[in-house]
């Protein structure tokens, strides 16, 4: 389904975010990306929704090189693809319902359509009742949850979770594990960057380590093993 094939992603000859990364992703599988900050995480997912472009390699989905992919085409690729992030990114003048109906009125969906399922979504996410809560009105669990049913309204084939958990009290932040595991369960790919060990060891799912933009350690039913990482010399950061 996902094919990273030998892929470098380089700003200079000092800052690398990836190098040679080959990874395969089933469909159905779910996947946990781990590492310190800067290790890659986040550049694996641009790449895979075509934010960003390998330097080598390629970023096959379902045998398509997304790069290769016209612009007017990405809108159909990130249809595939929902997304959620450690920030939320609600609009703050639409309700819960409105802010889940939008990506569907995004996609052309009729009206009858975006009724019935935005509020079955809802109801997935356990938020049928904060309908037409706005995001101030709701907790940080209860944002992530609203952003949640918007990345997963149009069925995408995949969903990306990018540190969702990251401003969460522990409470919310395992409503918010559970809840993937659902969708996975559900037939749902789900790719979670995090570098939350707790969550990690939890889910006993496959493991892909990542340090200094290299894959080092790719477990079927893998733990966060926490490696002491050093700097390269002349190296920057990774982003």
């Amino acid at each position: 389904m996902i094919y990273f094939d030998n892929v470098s992603k380089i700003y200079s000859p000092t800052s690398a975010a990836l190098r040679n990364v080959t990874l395969e992703i089933k469909a159905k599988e779910f996947i946990s990306l781990v590492g310190p900050s800067g290790a890659g995480k986040s550049t694996i997912l641009k790449l895979l929704i075509a934010e960003e472009t390998p330097s080598e390699g390629r970023v096959l989905f379902d045998g398509t090189d997304v790069a290769s992919l016209p612009p007017r085409y990405l809108p159909f690729l990130r249809r595939r693809i929902g997304m959620v992030f450690q920030d939320f990114k609600l609009l703050a003048g639409k309700t819960a319902y409105e802010n889940v109906t939008f990506a569907m009125e995004a996609a052309g969906k009729p009206e009858r359509e975006i009724t019935e399922t935005v509020s079955e979504v809802l109801a997935l996410v356990d938020l049928l009742d904060k309908r037409v809560h706005f995001p101030h009105e709701l907790s940080g669990g209860e944002k992530q949850r609203v952003a949640i049913a918007r990345a997963i309204v149009n069925q995408p084939d995949v969903l990306m979770a990018d540190e969702p958990t990251g401003n969460l009290d522990p409470v919310n932040t395992w409503e918010i594990v559970r809840l993937l595991e659902k969708i996975n369960e559900l037939g749902t790919t789900v790719i979670l960057a995090t570098h939350d060990k707790q969550i990690v060891d939890h889910l006993g799912r496959r493991v892909v380590s990542l340090e200094r933009g290299e894959v080092v350690r790719d477990e079927k039913k893998g733990k966060y093993i926490v490696n002491p990482v050093t700097t390269r010399p002349g190296g920057r950061g990774l982003q």
